[in-house]
């Protein structure tokens, strides 16, 4: 039983981050060309033009923000700019295939993490993020495939907080179809204020040190 609970953790980090045998990450290099622009040679990521660091996320759930950017799902015309740019962006795509070469090329980038640029109480954070956020995302943050939540630790503090703030604003998981926003808009909106918000966040940022 024991074994089990150190091995079940590892399988499931190695699932999320795997590369599919049929993906060609050299094609994603030449695609991921357009993406570079925005979101760094070694995909680390810009603030100043809103684009996240994408190292740290699992290929497949890029790959199915792509696929909703594209759908319409994310990125529509109530979306910020950012997010309409990125639809824009996925549409260029051809196919599913195109995003999973993109995504199984960004998995072999070094794009590191960014400075802390939210300061806030790490200790009360802790305490929403297990009461709230742990159950989906894991305790370490690792983020969870069977439940499509994304690796959280090691991304930008402030690109979570805008996240947080559009999904409690209703400005992103509102759009029909898409159900993990939705679900993530629920969960924002428990979080009592911008406090709090702020204390998550910065909770999530220092499991990446």
């Amino acid at each position: 039983m024991r074994l089990t609970r150190i091995l079940l953790p590892l399988l499931l980090l190695a699932a999320i981050t795997a590369v599919r045998a049929e993906d060609n990450p050299a094609r994603g290099g030449e695609l991921y060309v357009t993406c570079a622009a925005c979101h760094g040679a070694q995909g680390e990521g810009n603030r100043s033009l809103n684009a996240p660091r994408l190292t740290h996320l699992a290929p497949v759930y890029i790959v199915a923000q792509l696929q909703k950017f594209k759908q319409g799902t994310r990125g529509g015309s109530d979306a910020s700019e950012s997010a309409r740019q990125m639809a824009g962006i996925a549409a260029t795509l051809a196919d599913d295939q195109a995003m999973y070469d993109t995504a199984a090329y960004i998995a072999n980038l070094g794009g590191e993490v960014s400075a802390v640029t939210v300061e806030a109480d790490t200790q009360i954070g802790a305490g929403y993020y297990r009461q709230y956020c742990s159950a989906c995302h894991g305790p370490a943050a690792e983020g969870n495939l069977a439940l499509h939540s994304p690796r959280l630790a090691g991304a930008d503090d402030w690109y979570l907080l805008s996240q947080l703030q559009a999904f409690r604003g209703g400005v992103r998981g509102s759009q029909a179809g898409d159900k993990t926003g939705k679900q993530m808009r629920a969960m924002a909106g428990v979080l009592p204020d911008d406090e709090a918000v702020a204390s998550v966040v910065a909770y999530i940022r220092s499991l990446a040190q």
